[in-house]
């Protein structure tokens, strides 16, 4: 399996797992995941992960600066991908 792929999996992983945390911390009024170590895991590929929990347990939907951030983390992350993968495929056409 790509060691991209894998990286993605494990970070998804480790942020579902936080973000759960939170939801579970903030019913319980205990002490909280700090918003900007869920962003830095979002930033680097939790995203996808946050992004359904966040409907799938309904967190952090309210919170408009924490919700547009995390879309646009997103936007960002999607973009970075087929900028990637379109210029791979540019490489592969003038590698022939």
């Amino acid at each position: 399996m790509n060691i991209i792929v894998l990286y993605l999996i494990a970070v998804n992983l480790i942020s579902a797992i936080l973000f759960v945390y939170d939801k579970s911390a903030a019913m319980r009024n205990k002490r909280r995941i700090p918003e900007n170590l869920l962003h830095f895991f979002e930033f680097i590929g939790g995203v996808f992960a946050i992004i359904v929990l966040m409907y799938a347990i309904n967190h952090k939907r309210r919170k408009l600066s924490y919700y547009l951030f995390t879309w646009i983390l997103l936007i960002w992350w999607v973009a970075a991908y087929f900028l990637v993968i379109s210029k791979l495929q540019l490489h592969y056409l003038f590698a022939l």
